[in-house]
């Protein structure tokens, strides 16, 4: 019975021990969990607020940039269309027709009428000021001085330009009911057919100012804050949705500070509050859209958010801390399984973790489990940015090329329209618009191989023009490769270089001649670009693919090494040029790209470096 009694007291001081030990741990957790419970909500709410109101500022900001960027599309649309009923009374009605003829008054009246929506009036001066014609018909006002008008004086101080007023009220003409029709005033001197005597005068398109007034109006009703405003290239404003307030003196508005500002965002400090400015260009005009946003707008957002996370970290404090207490004596067991197979992993064993007993102990072990998948994200994220620095260096590479080529073909056009070449200045800058359209090709480095081809053709057009067609051009291309994809200007250096040190020098007689081939094989897409020039010395041929420092810098010579650099980054060491040279009997070089099919889904790929790599591990495989 003696022994009997030892034992039951044995058991019950066992008993009592486990129970003290299960209560430290207890103890031990609870604390920890309840003050990484604090720390945690209280960091995540801090850097939650700080994230947010940074975001607040940068969405302000980008949003006013979307809309001062869709607004001047809008507006320069508009012009753009005042500007071809300009062009359309100059060209198509006063370059046309006799002023004293039916035809003219008929065809002015028409065009009036057919834009009447646009336009407040259309009227035709002669050059002492005398008014020859207007629309609609009206009676000018007597002691009006015509000649004195800024946009009278404006045509006739340059007379090749069109030139455009800043809002006012137009008062020329009588109007019975005394109406005031605020207007923007379009005029250009221009030449007059009256009879067999020739003669000069001032053609005026006054614009109704509700185009422009309308649009603004409409972004400002729906701004919550932010504003917006035109000005004209000297300050002077052209709207203001608080013009009214500005008129009384109870708001003032920096514009002619805004109108140094060059396009682009801003941040400045008016009377001590920081404020953002994104500047707009408005095409012809020289105006500016200002887009402002005020700290008061980014303040008021964030108040109200600093309410809310506050509300939200307290009541999952409380929410968590009392789930702390109520879950942590049911971690006690599972927590030295997670603990050992943690210890297990640790040493190299098996990766197998424990998952059991309470949330925040699976939550631990689903932890460690995602440390995996977080490697595996971390690795993308390495070669992501290791995808990144190659488009920056492709980037950098495209960004060499010449542009001399664009200085000395502005300049010819200059000089074409200066020797009243105009059907020669116009292809010249049709093809220039072509050659533009696809080098910018909206920030793409992946384009066609038409679109490259468009781009090499309307290069080659301006170039036969300037050499005045000393040599022939001829493009032998396969139908089949234009919807393929090409890194994009890779074509027309090799010209250039076929132009500049081949037959751009040779004499007429020696019938200069470039030929650009393209075909497809197999997997594979070769462009030769071939001329029966001068050819390169075998010094020169052995560097031109590896050193910068051994080529000659006139025109694009560096742009073979380029080329050669920009199709390597984006497909791969076993593509980019071959070429093949003799001293006075020409060059061809060879453009050697992979066959990938244009689409949109491959060229973003290409873009990010990802069809390259799945290529070459189907390759492997």
């Amino acid at each position: 019975m003696k022994g009997t009694g030892k034992s039951v007291k044995k058991r019950k001081k066992d008993s009592d021990l486990k129970e003290n030990v299960v209560f430290n741990i207890q103890s031990i957790i609870m604390s920890v969990l309840m003050a990484i419970t604090l720390v945690t909500i209280v960091t995540m709410g801090f850097l939650l607020y700080q994230r947010f109101k940074l975001a607040i500022d940068k969405m302000a900001v980008s949003n006013t940039e979307a809309t001062v960027e869709s607004t001047v599309d809008r507006v320069n649309s508009d012009l753009l269309d005042i500007r071809q009923i300009f062009n359309a009374a100059n060209y198509n009605i006063v370059q046309e027709f006799d002023i004293s003829s039916e035809k003219f008054a008929e065809q002015f009246s028409l065009l009036y009428e057919v834009n009447s929506d646009k336009i407040e009036s259309l009227a035709l001066y002669g050059n002492e000021g005398r008014l020859i014609a207007s629309e609609p018909v009206a009676v000018e006002k007597e002691n009006i001085d015509v000649k004195g008008q800024d946009w009278y004086k404006n045509a006739e101080s340059a007379i090749e330009n069109v030139h455009f007023s800043i809002p006012h009220i137009q008062n020329l003409y009588e109007d019975g009911l005394y109406r005031y029709h605020w207007v923007v005033s379009l005029s250009r001197y221009v030449d007059i057919n009256d009879g067999e005597i020739p003669g000069s005068g001032v053609l005026l398109v006054d614009m109704k100012y509700s185009v422009i007034e309308d649009v603004l109006k409409q972004i400002n009703d729906s701004s919550e804050g932010i504003y917006y405003y035109m000005i004209s290239r000297d300050g002077q404003m052209i709207y203001h949705p608080r013009k009214t307030e500005m008129a009384r003196g109870l708001f003032e508005e920096n514009s002619l500070k805004a109108s140094g500002y060059e396009e682009g965002t801003y941040e400045i400090t008016t009377d001590g509050h920081k404020e953002s400015v994104v500047v707009g260009n408005i095409a012809y005009t020289g105006w500016k859209l200002i887009g402002v946003v005020p700290e008061s707008v980014q303040t008021a957002r964030i108040n109200n958010f600093r309410y809310y996370i506050f509300t939200t970290i307290m009541v999952l404090m409380m929410m968590l801390l009392e789930g702390n207490r109520l879950i942590s004596r049911k971690i006690s067991k599972p927590i030295r399984k997670l603990d050992e197979s943690v210890k297990t992993y640790e040493a190299g064993g098996k990766t197998d973790i424990y998952i059991g007993g309470s949330s925040e102990i699976r939550h631990l072990g689903y932890s460690v489990q995602r440390s995996y998948e977080r490697i595996e994200t971390l690795m993308e994220e390495i070669i992501r940015q290791q995808n990144e620095r190659r488009k920056s260096e492709l980037d950098a590479l495209q960004s060499q090329i010449n542009p001399h080529f664009l200085y000395n073909t502005l300049e010819s056009i200059t000089w074409m329209i200066e020797a009243q070449k105009n059907e020669e200045a116009v292809i010249m800058i049709s093809e220039l618009a072509k050659l533009l359209r696809v080098s910018l090709s909206r920030g793409k480095t992946i384009i066609p191989v038409k679109d490259e081809l468009q781009h090499s053709r309307s290069y080659m057009n301006i170039q036969l023009v300037r050499y005045k067609e000393r040599f022939q051009m001829e493009f032998q291309m396969d139908k089949e490769i234009e919807d393929y994809c090409i890194v994009k200007l890779v074509i027309q250096p090799i010209l250039e270089n076929a132009i500049y040190y081949g037959v751009g020098n040779m004499d007429e007689d020696d019938e200069g001649k470039i030929t650009v081939r393209g075909e497809k094989k197999e997997d594979d897409i070769y462009i030769i670009i071939e001329d029966n020039g001068m050819g390169m010395r075998k010094e020169v041929l052995e560097n031109i693919l590896k050193d910068n420092n051994k080529v000659p810098k006139h025109g694009s010579g560096v742009g073979v090494i380029n080329v050669h650099s920009r199709i390597q980054l984006m497909f791969g060491e076993q593509y980019g040029l071959e070429i093949y040279s003799e001293p006075d009997e020409g060059t061809r070089v060879v453009i050697h790209i992979p066959a990938i099919p244009y689409t949109k889904e491959n060229a973003e790929q290409l873009e990010m470096q990802k069809y390259i790599q799945g290529r070459d591990v189907d390759e492997k495989e």
